[in-house]
């Protein structure tokens, strides 16, 4: 296993689980079936939804996405300016499972993620139909190869999403922001788009409800952010950062870190320890 994929200080006993209103045990079951009905017609249809058009099919997706995160009874709420067309590298803070598709309700784009991804029933091949760039994050020798094929991605003219903290934190503080992708940012010459993510209760005050963190299994995120009541996701889309306004990947990555950081409640840091084992919920 790999010493250098961080890890953040959160645990689901310690940040997730507190505060968290609960709605009945019948309509979180209620929730997830339509949970496993929204993603099975994704998996059915998106041979088809693949050969449409490219807006049709971005336009398809974003409604599909949004409809993933609305099924679990989470309302989304997207403010800023639209995601920029063409090539861009999408960077957000990294809080639940939930932050892919509301990422891909701005804009579809391709995600990064683990080559082990590729091989999970169901998430592997509808991930691989979607484009992910599938890499190889325990192996550093392997970076540069997955710098280059994010860039030859971005010049394509292709979306890339990244979540550069490496690791995912409940919503309470962000981790530092590692360099490598924007490296391709630099070499493809895109800009790069930040995305603030947040999540909250129905009367606006901070959830980490949804948070996916620590030794959090993916079955009990679902059943907790299922039970939450009143949950609203929030992303906030940031002024993109032209290609040649920083012209090193550490002043890039430490102004996108600050930008999307500023909003983030209360703003804090901790130090990051080495993970004793991969991490399968972030990518970049």
């Amino acid at each position: 296993m790999s010493a250098w994929l961080p890890t953040g200080p959160c645990t689901p006993q310690g940040c997730a689980r507190a505060g968290t209103a609960v709605a009945g045990a019948p309509r979180a079951a209620l929730r997830l079936l339509a949970l496993v009905l929204v993603t099975a017609l994704g998996v059915v249809l998106s041979p088809v939804v693949g050969r449409c058009p490219p807006r049709v099919r971005d336009a398809l997706v974003a409604r599909w996405c949004r409809a993933v995160v609305r099924s679990v009874g989470v309302r989304v709420r997207i403010t800023g300016a639209a995601v920029p067309d063409g090539g861009v590298l999408v960077v957000a803070n990294h809080i639940s499972w939930l932050d892919i598709p509301l990422t891909a309700a701005a804009r579809p784009a391709r995600m990064l993620a683990k080559r082990e991804v590729g091989t999970w029933p169901v998430a592997g091949p509808l991930a691989a139909r979607g484009g992910t760039l599938f890499i190889e994050r325990d192996r550093l020798r392997a970076l540069p190869d997955t710098v280059a094929r994010i860039a030859d991605a971005l010049r394509s003219g292709a979306a890339v999403v990244a979540f550069p903290e490496g690791s995912t934190w409940c919503g309470r503080a962000q981790g530092p922001f590692r360099r490598a992708v924007f490296q391709a940012a630099l070499d493809a010459g895109v800009p790069v788009q930040p995305l603030r993510i947040s999540y909250r209760s129905g009367g606006g005050a901070f959830s980490a409800a949804p948070a996916f963190v620590g030794d959090d299994v993916l079955l009990a995120s679902l059943w907790r952010v299922a039970t939450a009541r009143g949950l609203v996701a929030e992303m906030e889309v940031l002024p993109a950062i032209a290609p040649g306004d920083h012209p090193h990947r550490k002043s890039l990555a430490d102004a996108v870190e600050a930008t999307i950081g500023h909003g983030v409640e209360p703003r804090t840091r901790h130090t990051l320890r080495a993970s004793p084992r991969a991490d399968v919920r972030a990518a970049g």
